[in-house]
């Protein structure tokens, strides 16, 4: 039985640094500004390098909000642009990216948490493809 590439787990290896603002705390779209780099594994090798890998740079705005009801969780949408560099042919190719996402955090400590995310992208020439997401942030 083989697995088809393309359903087979990928993995993406990301690194940012954000900050929330308690000025923009009332600010509809926003409270926290991130910036972060991306490495994407969008080969047929699951979560072994490829020669058909992405690197994406992206500037981020997240708007915080906490559930009621659950103390140890908080929600978060998040607005992202940027650009995608695709690495697997002679040239690299650079291409708008953009995408929504809606999350989860689930706070283990006042500086650790575990957030999950569901994830709708589009990169300018691709198709809209969505993610689903799981990571670790600490905070100092």
């Amino acid at each position: 039985m083989s697995i088809v590439p393309a359903y087979s787990p990928l993995a993406n290896y990301n690194i940012g640094i954000g900050h929330t603002f308690a000025f923009l705390k009332r600010d509809p779209i926003g409270d926290e500004l991130t910036f972060a780099y991306t490495y994407e594994n969008s080969g047929s090798h699951s979560f072994l390098h490829t020669n058909s890998g992405e690197h994406t740079e992206t500037a981020r705005i997240v708007k915080n909000f906490s559930i009621e009801s659950l103390k140890a969780v908080s929600g978060y949408t998040w607005v992202q642009g940027g650009i995608t560099s695709y690495t697997g042919n002679l040239r690299v190719r650079n291409r708008l990216a953009s995408g929504l996402s809606l999350g989860a955090i689930i706070h283990c400590s006042r500086q650790s948490s575990i957030w999950v995310q569901e994830s709708y992208n589009k990169v300018v020439t691709v198709s809209w493809y969505t993610t689903a997401s799981i990571g670790y942030t600490f905070s100092w």
